[in-house]
């Protein structure tokens, strides 16, 4: 007996949501239908799907083979329905685009206007997240990475070089001299990345390392685990740091410090699966960030 469509649905989305209740808000519908539905789908295949506890629900191992099946199915309808939506002469329909909060929050979301204004039948959403959502699941149609791609499967553009300066903010200057040489830096407080934050470079914190004595090797004021938390402390005039220069500090009222030091240079990655390599709405936000970019010169 073939497997109905809906219950495979409904399926999919108790085992995404780990709970009927969960399930059921994602798709309007009562937690009694959701459990029905459940349980008719395992009498009809004969075997049982969820581990039922108090805390949730658990696949069984029918369960998980089950849902990879399903997963793969709803991955491939999605694929088919983006292509579709591309057979009209103007790009159209939705995108999804993640990049970092960092890059996202002070360059991206200022531009994405004109892109808006340009474009206006493509429905863009913005993922901002400093962990690298899974585009081969279509968790995002397009990603804006710090770092090369680590997914199988994925092609990558190089976008732009990221060069890192050293700001610090008027408040900052107003209690402490401005250095004037990388010697200086071991008398003023340093805000820089945290051990748990992505390392696009391993020399990330070379702010601690530049003209620092080995004898006495200096000690940031904080450590944040994101660019944009080392913005914000660096705003609200904690400290120096290093900060990429598309996050254009000195429209943010930063003041350089050392501009003729650069930090390392770091590549960003214009990325998206293989299979919407024809997308038109991928081609003209590609071309569109291209521009962007080379008009800041970067």
């Amino acid at each position: 007996m073939p497997m109905d469509w809906d219950r495979l649905r409904i399926f999919h989305a108790v085992a995404e949501a780990g709970s009927f209740t969960h399930a059921g808000e994602k798709l309007n519908l009562s937690q009694s239908a959701i459990s029905r539905q459940i349980s008719a789908l395992e009498e009809s295949v004969r075997v049982p799907l969820f581990h039922r506890h108090a805390r949730g629900l658990l696949l069984t191992e029918q369960g998980e083979m089950l849902y990879r099946t399903v997963k793969d199915v709803f991955h491939k309808l999605s694929m088919a329905e983006a292509r579709l939506g591309e057979t009209k002469d103007r790009p159209s329909g939705p995108l999804k685009i993640t990049t970092t909060m960092a890059f996202g929050s002070t360059w991206l979301t200022p531009h994405i206007r004109e892109f808006i204004d340009l474009f206006p039948e493509v429905e863009v959403t913005l993922l901002l997240s400093d962990e690298e959502l899974d585009l081969g699941m279509r968790q995002a149609d397009v990603a804006i990475r710090m770092s090369p791609p680590r997914q199988p499967d994925l092609i990558q553009r190089p976008l732009m070089s990221v060069r890192h300066l050293i700001y610090g903010s008027p408040e900052y200057f107003e209690r402490r001299e401005r250095p004037k040489t990388p010697v200086d830096l071991d008398h003023h407080d340093l805000i820089v990345f945290g051990e748990e934050a992505p390392q696009p470079s391993k020399s990330i914190n070379w702010l601690l390392d530049i003209g620092a004595r080995p004898e006495t090797p200096r000690r940031p004021i904080l450590r944040v685990n994101n660019v944009y938390g080392i913005y914000r402390a660096v705003q609200s005039g904690l400290g120096l740091a290093a900060l990429p220069e598309f996050m254009q500090p000195e429209h943010l009222k930063l003041e350089p410090v050392l501009p003729e030091i650069e930090g390392p240079v770091t590549q960003a990655y214009f990325v998206y699966p293989e299979e919407l390599r024809h997308s038109k709405r991928i081609t003209v936000f590609r071309d569109f960030l291209l521009r962007k970019v080379a008009e800041h010169n970067f």
